[in-house]
């Protein structure tokens, strides 16, 4: 049976500057995906899925060219809509996400609401399940928020900030069976242990 892997993107180049979903990876971001990209588990992926927010587009194209696999992009895997705010610097940022969490019912600022971040995440993630045109496991890059509302999902528990990725700059996969849903383990670090 198909195993989907739903993986964050990495580390980032934060930049004020520039809007946040055309953000790339740092070099740390990148040599921590390429220790991803090269776990022999990966092997029996077939179908590869993107939000199309620069991020995530970076993990797809190295892991598409590691593998010599295509991807295909749908919008609909981005991150929780924050773009009433832009960027906002730490702590207050978390402050922010936070509120989102406790109040999946509000928009926080005006950020999209988590209980449709969540009907959205759910909704591309089964779609992307039905497009795929191999026969293999499916990988799927995201991010941590909309990853973090899926995963409370599959967990048939409440919106909650309980299920956030253990590593603070991001760079994180959880699995789960394809047909069933069934979660076959919660998050861990993209680099393997001991690994780069």
């Amino acid at each position: 049976m198909a195993t989907v892997y739903f993986v964050t993107h990495p580390e980032v180049v934060i930049d004020p500057a520039v809007p946040v979903p055309q953000w790339p990876l740092s070099e740390k971001g990148i040599t921590r995906l390429d220790a991803f990209c090269a776990r022999p588990e990966l092997a029996q992926v077939s179908d590869v899925f993107v939000s199309d927010e620069r991020k995530a587009l970076d993990c797809a194209e190295r892991f598409g060219a590691a593998r010599g696999l295509d991807f295909n992009v749908d919008a609909q895997l981005g991150e929780n809509d924050r773009s009433s705010t832009g960027y906002v610097a730490p702590p207050r940022f978390w402050e922010i996400v936070a509120a989102f969490f406790d109040n999946p019912h509000e928009s926080i600022l005006g950020w999209e609401r988590a209980v449709d971040a969540q009907s959205r995440i759910k909704t591309a993630v089964r779609r992307c399940i039905g497009n795929r045109t191999g026969d293999g496991d499916v990988l799927i890059f995201s991010h941590g928020g909309v990853g973090s509302l899926l995963l409370c999902d599959l967990l048939g528990e409440p919106i909650s900030n309980g299920h956030g990725q253990p590593v603070s700059g991001g760079g994180c996969y959880f699995t789960f069976q394809a047909r069933s849903g069934e979660l076959l383990h919660g998050w861990r670090d993209i680099v393997p242990a001991g690994g780069g």
